[in-house]
């Protein structure tokens, strides 16, 4: 049987990880948090790590640049599982709350479908670690 390469959950544009490098200098280490709220709250929020309480529901996507954590509420990560999910940046002012804010940035997502063969590897794997079984950096 063929083994099947695993794809990451979670990705970042080389332009976002540049910006994650440039934000972690100002705030010290980062995570992101995807929540399925309406309007800015459905962006991915940047936050000095530790200064956003992860829920016991919420999703490990992975890790970016300097190991930053990437999580999502449960009920959007049911909707994106099927995904892989990339964070991008793009001109402009996001939410007041996430760290880019005034940079004169706003970090964004962009996503594609996984193919049959990857969502068959990350089934394989068993569910992503949520936030009431996380043991991390």
């Amino acid at each position: 049987m063929e083994r099947l390469l695993v794809p990451p959950r979670i990705l970042a544009t080389a332009e976002a990880e540049e910006w994650i490098l440039k934000l972690e200098d100002i705030h010290g280490p980062l995570m992101f948090h995807q929540s399925g709220g309406c309007c800015d709250g459905s962006a991915p929020m940047c936050f000095p790590r530790g200064e956003f309480r992860v829920g016991g529901q919420d999703v490990l996507l992975g890790h970016l640049v300097n190991d930053t954590p990437v999580w999502i509420g449960a009920a959007q990560f049911e909707y994106w599982r099927h995904t892989q999910v990339t964070i991008d940046v793009v001109p402009g002012r996001g939410s007041g709350m996430s760290v880019e804010a005034p940079e004169g940035i706003r970090f964004i997502v962009r996503s594609r479908v996984f193919s049959d063969a990857e969502a068959e590897a990350l089934a394989a794997c068993g569910e992503p670690q949520r936030g009431d079984t996380y043991v991390g950096p």
